[in-house]
Parts: C-alpha cells; structure tokens; sequence
C-alpha cells in the first residue's frame, strides 16, 4: 500500500473501513487495528497488571472482532464495540491468570532486591506510580473496570453500560466507590 493509499484508509470513518473489510478488502481492517492498538492496549495493562497478559488479550481481542465483524452494527461506536469485546477478554485472561498464579509460587523479596542504577527522582516517580498501581490493584475488579473505563479512556456511562451490561447507576456507584477506595489507600501511604 503506497503512502497516500493509506493516508486515505486512517482517515476514513470506522464504519467505512468496517464495509471495507466485509466487502473483501481485508487489508483495511489493519487501520482499524492501528486506531485501537495503543487504547486497547493501556487499558489491559491497567487491568490485568501485566503486559503479557495484556497484550494477548488484545491481540485476541482484535481476533475476535474480527470474526464478528458481520455483527458489527454502524448503529455503535466501532471503539465501544470493540471494547466490549475486550473487557470480556481481559476478564476470561484474569481469571485464567488467578487459576495459574494459584498454583505458583513467587518470591517478591528477590524482585526487590535487585540492583537498580536509575536516578533519584526516577526511583522516586517510579515508587508514586507504583503506589497508582497498587491501589488500582487493590480495587475489587469490577470497581477497577469502571474507574478505568471512565476516568481513564473516557467513555460515558451510556457506552460503559453497552460494553459491561452492568446498569448506569452501578456504573456511577462502582466508579464513585472506586475514587472513594483510591483516596483512601493513597491518603495512607502519603501520612
């Protein structure tokens, strides 16, 4: 594909490049792919915590949308759409995960004591991101998939009630809990 060929795919509507890729055009389906990647991508980290299991989830992720493709309607954002395909994917990962991690054995204290020639303030930035993280991990994980969904790839209540089948006021008590569980986890580290 020459570069003009695929300036005109990226700019052309998810719905068209959807058509596109129904009507035989297959190769249009890699500019969708290129539009959702990096999305995708953050928010299974942040959810599943680990960027292995994140990037398989997204990769089945946009397997899977790609085979349900003909059941796409134009009707719903292309981006919600395919996010409902992965918070289901990024929930069968997580507790395939949780049935692994049962069985193994980790040792932390070897991971801590590993020598580190970052700065000061790299460390430093690293330790209140770690923090971020913990208390993000922390949260049960429906109250972590709502936090993430609103505050974290922006989407309405409306298009997160489409994506999780969970109803708009326990969106909104789920992301309200989640803040609520956040400050209170952070305020205690800060003291």
């Amino acid at each position: 594909m020459t570069g003009a060929a695929r300036d005109a795919v990226t700019s052309e509507s998810d719905a068209r490049l959807v058509e596109r890729v129904l009507s035989g055009e297959t190769h249009a389906y890699a500019a969708l792919v290129s539009r959702y990647a990096a999305q995708c991508t953050r928010y299974a980290d942040r959810v599943l915590r680990d960027r292995t299991d994140a990037e398989d989830a997204v990769q089945e992720t946009f397997i899977s949308a790609y085979d349900a493709l003909a059941h796409y309607s134009e009707q719903a954002r292309f981006g919600a759409w395919l996010f409902t395909i992965l918070i289901n994917q990024c929930r069968r990962n997580a507790q395939q995960r949780n049935r692994r991690e049962r069985l193994a054995v980790s040792d932390h204290a070897a991971l801590l004591d590993a020598p580190d020639d970052r700065t000061v303030v790299q460390l430093e930035r690293d330790e209140q991101m770690e923090h971020v993280r913990d208390a993000l991990a922390r949260l049960e994980p429906l109250l972590r998939e709502a936090f993430l969904l609103r505050h974290v790839e922006g989407f309405d209540y409306e298009e997160m009630r489409i994506m999780t089948g969970a109803g708009v006021s326990a969106l909104k008590m789920r992301v309200k809990r989640a803040c609520e569980a956040l400050r209170v986890h952070l305020e205690v580290i800060n003291e």
